[in-house]
């Protein structure tokens, strides 16, 4: 117990609240992509290939480019490759997922789990071919780690006492991360093609017969949707992994990413402080052992809470907290 309290000083909630800011960043993109395709009714278990894709082409995209352009290059077009690049590479599987479940019908659990193995063995070999072609480690220089992985705001906001570090001293993606989702909540929330979108995740027999193109839609939110969540594992990379490829970083990433969705109950605004809070459990046993506490315990707390929070929504028995009606099912027009 002395040791626990020992851990524990005025700096400890401060700290800890911007490490699980920062390891919740990739969890929020994987989150809200996901979250945008399982509101047209597509379940994309293949969270996890696509944030391997978007790792590795979103880190090779800025290494070759830096080596093409001269040590450190321009950092703004830098950090628009990774970003492009990973959102291709994960649009790209997405793409290969909504060609066999949304045209072929395929059944969307085996294909998502097919996509999450194809995926991490494609981010693999990507990341292991450069690798070996260059003979060595694929990393990028310190003034490009330091842009992705530093705060984008004046050194006099970050060092404003508490509130400078939480508010302005992190990474450029975890404000665009936050941006993602106050967008993407206004979009299903408050626009008419939002509306739409919902509407063929709830019922698209209903919605084909208001005269929406159910197809285009599903594709355009699982294509999208797969492209934001591998930015995730761009992110993850350039961050986390200290900007070198790591083909066992991102582990169990997508899968979080996945219950994380269940946790926030398909609420972008939600995936905020739901990032944050399993980015704490995440480092929680690095951040405050207890020698009482196996690290394997700790480490499954974010799917524990996953299970309390669908026991506590099937209790009240919500509409509103439950998935799309049409999750996980295939769309036969003929048959309406």
């Amino acid at each position: 117990m002395s040791e626990f309290l020992s851990s524990v000083n005025s700096s400890f909630p401060v700290l800890l609240l911007m490490a699980a800011i920062l390891n919740g960043a990739p969890l929020l993109f994987g989150t809200v992509g996901e979250i945008l395709s399982e509101k047209a009714g597509n379940l994309n278990l293949g969270v996890e290939g696509l944030m391997y894709m978007g790792g590795a082409m979103g880190l090779g995209a800025v290494f070759y480019y830096e080596r093409l352009a001269g040590s450190p290059g321009n950092s703004v077009a830098a950090v628009l490759l990774a970003l492009l690049f990973a959102f291709l590479g994960g649009a790209f599987g997405a793409l290969i997922y909504g060609f066999l479940t949304i045209s072929l019908r395929a059944n969307q659990n085996v294909t998502g789990l097919a996509l999450a193995i194809f995926g991490t063995g494609a981010g693999q070999f990507i990341g292991e071919y450069m690798r070996v072609s260059t003979g060595g480690y694929v990393s990028v220089s310190n003034e490009l780690m330091a842009v992705f992985s530093g705060s984008p705001f004046p050194a006099v906001l970050q060092n404003l006492p508490i509130v400078g570090p939480l508010l302005f001293g992190h990474n450029l993606f975890v404000y665009l991360g936050v941006a993602v989702c106050a967008v993407m909540g206004l979009f299903l929330r408050r626009s008419r093609r939002g509306l739409y979108l919902r509407a063929v995740g709830e019922s698209p027999v209903t919605a084909d017969a208001a005269g929406i193109n159910v197809t285009r839609y599903k594709y355009l939110a699982t294509v999208i949707g797969g492209g934001i969540s591998a930015i995730g594992g761009m992110v993850y990379i350039m961050t986390i992994a200290g900007s070198v490829w790591n083909h066992e970083g991102l582990s169990g990433e997508g899968w979080l990413a996945v219950a994380l969705v269940i946790f926030c109950l398909w609420r972008p605004i939600n995936a905020i402080w739901g990032s944050i809070l399993f980015g704490a459990l995440m480092i929680l046993y690095l951040r405050l052992p207890l020698g009482f506490i196996p690290d394997q315990i700790y480490r499954i707390l974010p799917y524990v809470m996953t299970v309390i929070v669908l026991i506590f929504t099937s209790m009240r028995n919500s509409r509103d907290k439950q998935p799309p009606a049409s999750l996980g099912l295939p769309f036969f027009r003929e048959d309406r």
